[in-house]
């Protein structure tokens, strides 16, 4: 049992035969597969998926990614393969490209999001036990990982590595506006407009900004309106707290 699969679309008059692949369930690696294929469990493998993979040789094909994620070296392996695959890699997240799957999209030549896809990109995580000296080793890996997966994003958006490796410091959640504009996609499905300003940022320093402008648009709106306010006219003031005054000086008689 597999949970990718390849679909052969044969030519038409308008159009060449053309290959469709959807990756879904868990990024494993091939040690894991068998215990996935075991409990009937969603799952995705590099040597399996390598070896199908060339069976379509020159072949333009479509992939469709719905995963959480996975094994980040699994993960490596599937992204090297498509990379490598000599035909155009046309990537469609139609539900979620999390984490490690999120690194398997970037091997796109094209990425397309549905308007209700979500990418994500966060640090590499794992589990240690040991000394303190194998703990500070443990750390030092999951920097080369970083580094690694830093690579792909940044061969895609063109973004410094800063500002990836802050990106994946704050879990960056973007939707398929936001990730286009970061340039993590190329367009949304199903449309051939822009994304609808509607599509929400899931970006926590997104979120800070925006209120931060919001901010400074009241602000700023505020002054303009104290600007607009006429100059009092201190005369009529000056009257208005003599009648006052008078009053008061009748009320305490």
């Amino acid at each position: 049992m597999r949970y990718w699969n390849f679909i052969k679309n044969a030519a038409t008059e308008t159009e060449p035969e053309s290959i469709e692949l959807r990756i879904e369930g868990d990024i494993v690696s091939d040690d894991d597969a068998w215990l996935y294929e075991w409990f009937g469990m969603p799952a995705t493998s590099p040597n399996a998926f390598k070896s199908a993979l060339a069976e379509h040789e020159g072949k333009d094909i479509t992939v469709w990614v719905d995963s959480y994620g996975g094994d980040v070296f699994a993960a490596a392996g599937i992204y090297n393969a498509l990379m490598e695959h000599r035909g155009k890699v046309t990537v469609k997240v139609d539900g979620k490209a999390m984490s490690a799957a999120s690194v398997i999209a970037m091997a796109g030549g094209e990425i397309h999001m549905s308007p209700v896809a979500i990418l994500m990109i966060h640090n590499p995580l794992t589990m240690a036990a040991g000394d303190a000296r194998e703990m500070r080793h443990t750390a030092d890996v999951l920097d080369a990982v970083k580094e690694t997966i830093i690579n792909a994003y940044q061969l895609k958006t063109n973004k410094s590595r800063n500002k990836i490796a802050a990106m994946m410091d704050d879990e960056t959640w973007m939707s398929a506006k936001t990730a286009i504009k970061e340039g993590f996609a190329d367009g949304m499905l199903y449309s051939e407009t822009p994304a609808p300003d509607s599509v929400l940022d899931f970006s926590r320093h997104a979120v800070m900004n925006t209120a931060t402008e919001t901010m400074k648009k009241v602000a700023e709106f505020t002054r303009k309106r104290v600007r607009a306010e006429p100059e009092p006219n201190t005369d009529v003031l000056k009257a208005k707290l003599a009648l006052k005054a008078k009053s008061l000086e009748l009320f305490l008689l």
